[in-house]
């Protein structure tokens, strides 16, 4: 399973110069694991209501390429682990040609919100993920 999320470099996401200030593209990131998310129709909302968040645990990033105020990106996100409380996401922003600007390796930890302790990922929500396995 790949998910694709469409991104626009606004002068808000650059530095003096044009290009994208390095932090923004784990925003960029976060933004399509959102998204992916929302199209699987699971709602944070209700996760937050149940006590349950999605945590960054690690993250290693390759900035390959500096993208541009006004470029029209794309993220794209796969799973490539699963367990019983993390998801290991591998996400690249790329241009429509394929070059990859930023790559990352991204470990996001289901925790019980109150406690900030990892707990079980909801079973449909795991199932969903465990589906697009690599």
């Amino acid at each position: 399973m790949m998910f694709r999320w469409p991104i626009t470099v606004y002068y808000e996401d650059t530095d003096a110069g044009g290009v994208v200030y390095h932090s923004n593209y784990l925003n960029f990131f976060e933004r399509a694991r959102t998204e992916w998310l929302r199209a699987l129709g699971i709602s944070q909302q209700q996760l937050l209501a149940d006590d349950i968040a999605f945590v960054v645990r690690h993250a290693d990033i390759d900035f390959r390429k500096a993208a541009r105020f006004e470029q029209q990106l794309e993220v794209v996100s796969t799973i490539a682990e699963t367990k019983r409380a993390s998801l290991v996401f591998d996400q690249q922003l790329v241009d429509a040609d394929g070059q990859v600007y930023c790559a990352a390796t991204v470990v996001v930890v289901s925790v019980s919100l109150s406690k900030m302790k990892p707990v079980a990922i909801p079973p449909h929500i795991l199932q969903e993920f465990k589906q697009g396995e690599r």
